[in-house]
């Protein structure tokens, strides 16, 4: 079993050298021989930033800024040889013809057209709200007859809806009578008994007719001011209602609004009279059209949407309210008729700033990291407005790989805009000891410095600790392929990260510990409520990053670690854990590769 494990290891490192070799050689221009013997001849040396750099024969993905010690095989670093190939500045990355081709590298030529778009939008059909009428009562009274027994019922204008019998109203009516009787005598007190019926809702005719009879009216009729759909009836038979009560709503459905919903970034797309081209989901064979004839002026706060609204004729009676709507609208910006775009592909998000490659002219495979800033969204496109020239060439696929390429050489990229730190292939390695200086350590993703320990008290200190003691008990786990014990001790380690008082901590630290507990916690909650030791064991590399922070920022009082690294870990991308001891127990193989690994950091 041991001479097995053995003829593994050799093989492994074996394919791991090789690999190394291979890849250095792709992405960092294999062209040269590599040097074997520096006596007799003077070598070119290569000359980055103002300083020679330095490699590994074995490992030539590595580049020093000073002599040293390799990091992966502990060889003597050489110096590069430049091969008389021109100075790069700090922003540059050359690429090999095979870098090229590994990554896909595709590029485009900045143009300027107009911006086109087609915007997409949700939206709902409505009733148009100049054609909705609500019937109230103005006077109280009983509904003695209803003319009208469903809600959807359609009705015409002027057609009797119910009639209701109102005393307040017989009364008006014998009020009009003894005014009559002084009509030439008192006009005044005639005109306001008449009016006070209109304000109730008689018409003229209607109060003619009374003075004509001479004899009060008991029933009086509710008629629909429009012809349209009965959409609401509130009262029924019998009912008493008062002054005020909603009787009915009528709505004229034959013209319906269609709302859609703006999004902030498609708001300055849309204008007055553009066409809308929609679908409801009853119909999804039949296509609609409308006209943009009001834009909402205000954002709704909740869902941050401008409502764009259309109107369209619907006799047919195809399309209801609260029907659901999809939209597409082909425009261009306006005031817009020529404007530089750059593709969406060609773009490296850092959250606050746009990156992009532009191939330098006269340079062969030679890109520059550029920042540009961006207008608006124009569908596959954005519009450029500062940055890029037109008829400049940028990469447009296998970007990310050059921005890679370009933090392994500690250029400008996308997540270090200055560049710097030494030009190292393992520098982005967390933790990773670059020269023999133990004292330094420069990685892609910087760390948090580790606070003073003057800002933190020892009783936080102690607790921090004993979680630490309950994560080894959690790391033997995955030594020993237990998926159910895991599950336990990360349990174990949850509950222990919750004891840790966090009051204890002032000012930043607070706020430090809350987001990496956060972080933690969720990894951990991961491996608690999986069964699967591979599942778990890619949680508990997640884990060991975040966790590699908070040790940066906090440290191990009055305890040793080690910080390893297998870089057959987890897809073969490699993974880091913490261990009390120097010798490698690995806890992503167990027993099938239980020596693959390597010290990469010290902490005491």
């Amino acid at each position: 079993m041991k001479l097995n494990l053995k003829k593994r290891e050799i093989i492994i490192s074996s394919v791991a050298i090789a690999a190394g070799i291979i890849l250095g050689w792709v992405f960092f221009g294999g062209n040269s021989a590599p040097v074997e013997n520096h006596e007799g001849h003077e070598l070119k040396k290569e000359i980055v930033n103002g300083k020679e750099v330095w490699t590994c024969s074995m490992h030539p993905q590595i580049r020093m800024d000073k002599p040293g010690k390799c990091p992966i095989c502990g060889m003597t670093l050489i110096p590069v040889e430049g091969g008389g190939e021109e100075e790069l500045s700090i922003s540059e990355i050359k690429m090999s013809e095979t870098a090229m081709k590994i990554a896909q590298v595709q590029t485009v030529i900045i143009e300027k057209k107009a911006p086109y778009k087609e915007v997409y939008f949700p939206g709902k059909i409505k009733a148009d709200e100049r054609n909705i009428s609500k019937l109230t009562a103005r006077f109280g009274g009983r509904i003695e007859k209803l003319f009208v027994n469903f809600t959807g019922e359609k009705v015409v204008k002027g057609q009797k809806l119910a009639s209701i019998y109102s005393p307040d109203l017989v009364t008006a009516q014998k009020e009009l009578f003894e005014a009559m009787k002084y009509k030439e005598d008192n006009p005044t007190f005639y005109k306001a008994s008449r009016n006070k019926l209109k304000l109730w809702d008689l018409t003229e005719k209607q109060i003619n007719e009374i003075e004509t009879s001479g004899e009060p009216q008991f029933y009086f009729d509710v008629v629909s001011p429009i012809t349209g759909t009965i959409t609401m009836r509130h009262v029924a038979l019998g009912d008493y209602v008062k002054e005020g009560d909603q009787l009915f709503e009528v709505i004229n459905l034959n013209h319906l609004w269609v709302m859609f919903d703006a999004y902030e970034s498609d708001i300055p797309w849309v204008k007055l009279g553009d066409k809308i081209n929609f679908t409801v989901k009853s119909m999804p064979s039949k296509d609609f059209s409308s006209i943009v004839t009001f834009i909402d002026p205000v954002v709704d706060p909740k869902r941050r949407v401008a409502y764009v609204r259309t109107e369209l004729d619907n006799t047919k009676g195809l399309l209801k309210p609260g029907m659901f709507t999809s939209g597409i609208l082909k425009t261009m910006l306006p005031g817009i008729k020529n404007a530089i775009t750059v593709p969406k592909s060609a773009i490296l998000w850092t959250g606050k700033r746009a990156v992009v490659y532009v191939k330098v002219p006269g340079k062969e495979m030679v890109f520059e990291h550029r920042e540009i800033k961006l207008g608006e969204d124009a569908g596959d496109y954005y519009i450029v407005t500062q940055g890029l020239k037109e008829n400049e060439e940028v990469a447009a696929n296998g970007v990310f790989k050059i921005d890679a390429a370009a933090q392994l050489l500690s250029k400008q990229s996308m997540m270090s805009p200055a560049g710097g730190g030494p030009a190292g292939g393992m520098a982005g390695m967390p933790g990773m000891d670059m020269g023999g200086d133990k004292k330094k350590s420069t990685s892609m993703n910087t760390p948090e410095k580790k606070t003073s320990s003057s800002k933190i008290s020892d009783k936080f200190k102690t607790q921090f600790a004993s979680s630490f003691k309950v994560y080894l008990t959690m790391k033997d786990a995955f030594i020993a392929t237990d998926s159910k014990l895991v599950a336990k001790t990360a349990k174990n380690l949850k509950v222990a990260l919750q004891e840790i008082n966090m009051k204890l901590l002032k000012g930043n630290t607070h706020i430090m510990w809350m987001n990496q507990v956060e972080a933690l916690n969720k990894n951990l909650d991961k491996m608690i409520g999986s069964k699967d030791i591979e599942e778990q064991r890619a949680a508990f590399a997640n884990y060991n990053l975040t966790f590699y922070k908070s040790i940066k920022m906090f440290g191990v009082e009055n305890l040793t670690t080690y910080y390893q690294y297998c870089p057959m870990a987890i897809g073969e991308k490699g993974a880091y854990w913490f261990s009390e001891t120097k010798e490698i127990f690995n806890p992503y193989f167990g027993e099938a590769m239980m020596k693959c690994g390597e010290t990469r950091e010290e902490f005491k």
